[in-house]
């Protein structure tokens, strides 16, 4: 046996060693604590949605999960930490709509969307357009038509590619709406503003919003998500009230870095599911607001390849870059 059949051969055993020892190592996967990254503050939406799955992911899998707030950047600074840590399973990052739309509209982006893979879907927040208790406008469809006269009407966002910025962008350039954008740094401060009459509208998730409506501070105007609320099913869709193609909510996932063993990613997978189909976890998501969804890893690479695109063509239609 000639010298370069040897090594061709030794390097065939190393590898299928190397092959080995990884699939026996997600068989054993997890032996400690799992880390989830939220790339938000502590209480938010996308905080309290990857909370409710960390608890049922720990049940499933028999390890502790530990929830770390990494926010600041746009979200990019907790994301950067998951897209540049090991694949070994053991840190996930609780995604949102930026991992898909960051680099459609940020500069710099430190990672790069490949960077990170879908393994599955949490939960949902719907969207709810709110405006001031005392606003003379009974829904969207009439705060839209009230914008196209005078001047138009002023519209609070939670800064450049948040997700009240692309309902604002879809109702002016799919519908007509004359809306002036008024940023805010957080989806906290635009319900402050519109709680004060500093703005006229926002669209905000059901869980932030919820307390306000039913103690009648604020005016819901349509859900943006294609159901109602289970929380509060006597509020329209966007969809009911003609805007077909308004379909945004807070949604939560989780993604892990690129190359973490695929038999890990489908146990995970499988551990979030279990855990949004827990009736306590239910019923604990569903008072606050929030959609339990779980649910397959494939089906939730479909919905974030669907957003892409969809998110995408509005992007690009109505030119949301980061100033």
């Amino acid at each position: 046996m000639t010298q370069v059949r040897i090594a061709r051969r030794a390097a065939v055993f190393a590898l299928s060693a190397l092959a080995l020892a990884g699939a026996a190592s997600a068989q054993q996967w997890p032996t400690k604590p799992i880390h989830f990254v939220v790339p938000f503050s502590a209480g938010g939406a996308n905080d309290l949605m990857g909370r409710a799955a960390a608890d049922g992911v720990s049940k499933a899998l028999g390890q502790p999960v530990v929830v770390d707030n990494k926010p600041g950047a746009g979200a990019m600074l907790g994301t950067d930490a998951v897209a540049k840590s090991a694949p070994d399973g053991y840190t996930f990052l609780i995604s949102a709509a930026g991992v898909v739309s960051n680099s459609m509209i940020r500069k710099n982006v430190p990672y790069k969307d490949s960077d990170l893979v879908p393994v599955a879907m949490i939960a949902l927040a719907p969207s709810v357009v709110v405006a001031p208790a005392d606003a003379p406008y009974k829904d969207l469809k009439d705060f839209v038509a009230a914008s196209k006269k005078g001047k138009g009407l002023h519209f609070a966002t939670a800064g450049t590619g948040s997700t009240p910025h692309f309902v604002e962008g879809l109702l002016e350039k799919n519908h007509g709406a004359k809306l002036d954008v008024v940023p805010y740094k957080s989806g906290s401060e635009s319900i402050t503003a519109v709680l004060g009459n500093q703005v006229d509208a926002t669209s905000e998730a059901s869980i932030v919003v919820l307390p306000y409506i039913k103690s009648g501070k604020l005016k819901p105007l349509a859900t943006t998500w294609t159901q109602r609320i289970s929380a509060y099913p006597e509020l329209s869709t966007a969809v009911e009230q003609g805007f077909d193609d308004i379909r945004i909510a807070h949604w939560a996932g989780v993604h892990a870095p690129a190359g973490t063993p695929p038999a890990i990613l489908e146990k995970m997978a499988e551990a979030v599911d279990k855990a949004m189909k827990d009736p306590a976890t239910v019923q604990r998501l569903k008072s606050m607001g929030i959609e339990p969804i779980g649910g397959t890893r494939a089906s939730f690479i479909k919905f974030v390849d669907e957003e892409r695109a969809r998110l995408g063509a509005v992007v690009k239609s109505t030119g949301m870059k980061e100033d």
